[in-house]
């Protein structure tokens, strides 16, 4: 077994940063730790969130929508955004799945065939024009837009009947004279003229063609765009989408005056299995930023659409949030976003509304949606399979008639009540919260902890004896992990009382990363179960039975016995706890210097580790001064012709990055200078990499490496150890 310092022991269990909170509306409480989470992301820094774009998966009853629109809401109410919703999957004749929510938010659904999309409106500039009306023939007529057809189409584009799409075919079968006689112009545009007529008198007229042809309003809190009328696999659903793009892009971003845009992309694997569409989606995507718009995406897996768009989409979005999978999804998953191998684990056991999100580069965390009472009513999908439940005759019918709303709310809300939602949007995020000084008063020990360490800790981080309480907890922890093993309960019990000292120092930061290790170890319930005063529930252990108030014992007709005094036997125990301590603490004391002693007869100076990443071959190397003063961390990729970008970052904020220039074939070695006060201990470094898949502006592929001046590197994430460079 490899022994650890206590600094040290959190790092075998997987890194989160659950210490980092974001500005913005409530979404939820962390599963890890039991913190509310909340997150807008136009609001973080630019710095730690490049990005506002998500993408939201999960199967069905996951609750991703749901989530989805709880956050559109919440945006809208308490920071004016606008939204633009494309939803492809409602309920029929329920005006699609956003409707409710739209209507009661003062916005318009917009129903396929209800009303009629102009894509040849004066609104749109020409070549915008030209390139949507070239997507309606290709979802239609593939092939029938070949060199002269184009030029047919261009020239038809600048006739004064073009204002319409009836008014386009009629410049397409007569056009005037040009650069090309007419005859041929007519000849040319003969197949375009036939894709467009399919708009205009066939199956799909009535979408962008007609008398009140027009383009929406810009000025509403949201719109929802309903296609779930036409057939799924209908030309339509394509031909929509680009027409709804392209508004967006060109006519709502423009005149939109709101201080941020969401353009919620339901059921997105319809849009991207197009390509014209999908460029129009990728080209949003990368200008998202300069143009204030967060694009929401939101279907069930990425294996839909092939490996190639579904990895292109997954690294333009900063914020993943990933519901229920079965394993195998997961795992896919997981390998695209770059997802910890203990958050892949867990995302096949999810609940409805709990979901993996991964913020940025290093942000990973398992969250439950709380919903308010409004939003259960908005956001409810089940009524059809509520009726389908129904007993089929009066006579069967099992419940009350005051019992049905609670009977409804229960299947379709998830994560605490609506109560418990007010009181979330009230509640400070760790960074806001006062030092919890008397929320420990009623601790009580684990039950099956026997010895007073726990309590004398406490009392000394009560006391404000800090240095001391944080050690007592070091050489408890090591003391018990060299006995009962680094994943014992014993062990776990040292973390959670690590973090209470924390809590008590005023360091909440590391006091929510050890909550979040303590999870991660199989003992969320510990939190899960405290109540919002009290502290956690611990682990359970069998209790002797209490007697109710009141009630006889068993032998509750014989006389009490005469009380004993036992002040002397009592202060005999204190005595023997006394010297029991002093010796467990010497030789607590003696390991460590034997620990420390071991160390430095291994001490190298020099440590390093081989990591593969994207595609490249990389050593990571530190080597430490000879007066253990600093440590010089480098990241070489030698002549890796697949290397692009190359980066380290160190917990202390000092950074160093390299990118492949035009003048040569690979990035430069960066290298940083991290000062130590301790020789013996490790350093914690996190690389990124970009390699065969890498573009600018995309995540890097990223590991943290814990390296040992013994000259052994481990993965901080799951302590495995690494093949040396």
């Amino acid at each position: 077994m490899i022994r650890l310092p206590s600094s040290h022991a959190a790092i075998t269990a997987p890194l989160v940063a659950s210490s980092t909170t974001f500005p913005g509306i409530p979404i939820g409480r962390s599963l890890l730790d039991g913190r509310p989470f909340h997150l807008s992301p136009v609001q973080a820094p630019a710095a730690i969130l490049p990005s506002t774009n998500s993408l939201a998966l999960g199967g069905l009853g996951s609750g991703k929508s749901t989530t989805a629109k709880a956050r559109i809401r919440r945006e809208i109410l308490d920071h004016a955004h606008q939204a633009v919703v494309i939803d492809s999957f409602g309920e029929d004749s329920a005006g699609g799945e956003w409707a409710p929510l739209v209507r009661s938010l003062g916005g318009r659904v917009i129903e396929a065939g209800a009303f009629t999309l102009n894509p040849v409106s004066t609104l749109l500039p020409p070549e915008v024009r030209e390139q949507l009306v070239r997507s309606l023939i290709a979802a239609v007529e593939p092939g029938a837009l070949s060199h002269q057809a184009t030029h047919a189409l261009q020239h038809a584009l600048n006739h004064p009947k073009a204002t319409s799409l009836n008014g386009l075919v009629d410049a397409l079968v007569s056009p005037e004279d040009g650069r090309w006689a007419a005859v041929k112009l007519m000849e040319w545009g003969e197949g375009a003229a036939i894709a467009l007529s399919r708009y205009t008198e066939g199956s799909l007229r009535g979408l962008f063609d007609g008398q009140d042809a027009s383009l929406p309003e810009t000025d509403l809190p949201i719109l929802s765009f309903d296609f779930s009328a036409p057939d799924r696999n209908s030309p339509a659903i394509p031909s929509l989408m680009a027409a709804v793009s392209c508004w967006a892009e060109h006519v709502w971003l423009r005149q939109s005056t709101a201080v941020h845009r969401h353009l919620v992309l339901e059921e997105a694997w319809q849009i991207l299995l197009s390509p014209a569409t999908a460029e129009l989606i990728q080209r949003l995507l990368k200008n998202s930023r300069k143009a204030a718009l967060s694009l929401d995406v939101v279907m069930h897996t990425l294996s839909d659409l092939g490996d190639g768009k579904a990895q292109d989409l997954a690294r333009l979005c900063e914020i993943a949030h990933v519901g229920r999978l079965n394993p195998e999804e997961a795992a896919i998953v997981g390998g695209l976003l770059g997802l910890p191998h203990w958050a892949v684990e867990r995302i096949p056991s999810l609940g409805p509304g709990q979901a993996v999100w991964k913020i940025g580069p290093d942000y990973v965390d398992i969250v439950e949606t709380v919903l308010d009472a409004a939003e259960i009513q908005l956001t409810d999908t089940s009524a059809r399979r509520r009726q389908a439940q129904q007993p089929a005759s009066p006579e069967e019918t099992t419940v009350d008639a005051e019992q049905e709303p609670a009977a409804a709310e229960e299947e379709t809300a998830f994560g605490p009540s609506s109560e418990e939602y007010d009181s979330l949007r009230d509640l400070k995020t760790p960074a806001e919260q006062e030092p919890m000084s008397e929320a420990w008063d009623d601790w009580d020990m684990p039950p099956n902890v026997i010895d007073t360490r726990h309590q004398e800790v406490i009392q000394a981080a009560r006391e404000g004896r800090s240095n001391e309480a944080a050690q007592l907890a070091a050489i408890g922890e090591r003391e018990d992990i060299r006995a009962h093993g680094i994943a014992s309960d014993e062990a776990a019990s040292w973390l959670a009382t690590r973090a209470h000292v924390a809590d008590l120092s005023g360091n909440r930061d590391q006091a929510t990363q050890l909550r979040a290790t303590v999870a991660r170890m199989g003992k969320a319930e510990w939190f899960e179960n405290a109540s919002d005063s009290a502290e956690p529930a611990w682990y359970s252990a069998p209790r002797a039975a209490v007697a109710p108030a009141g009630s006889p014992g068993p032998d509750h007709h014989a006389p009490s016995p005469p009380r004993r005094r036992t002040w002397s036997y009592v202060a005999a125990i204190a005595t023997l706890g006394i010297v029991a301590a002093c010796v467990w603490q010497s030789a607590a004391d003696d390991n460590h210097r034997q620990d420390r002693k071991a160390k430095a007869a291994a001490y190298k100076g020099r440590s390093g580790a081989s990591v593969e990443l994207d595609g490249v071959d990389t050593d990571l190397v530190a080597q430490w001064s000879t007066d253990g003063t600093h440590v010089v961390v480098e990241l070489r990729s030698y002549a890796d012709r697949n290397a692009k970008f190359l980066r380290i970052d160190a917990a202390s904020g000092q950074t160093a990055q390299s990118t492949r220039g035009s003048d040569r074939w690979f990035p430069k070695t960066p290298e940083i200078s991290l000062p130590v006060t301790d020789a013996l201990a490790d350093v914690t470094v996190r690389i990124a990499v970009g390699g065969k898949r890498w573009k600018q502006g995309m995540a890097p592929y990223s590991r943290t490496v814990r390296l040992s001046p013994t000259g052994i590197a481990y993965d901080a994430q799951t302590g495995d150890r690494l093949p040396e460079d």
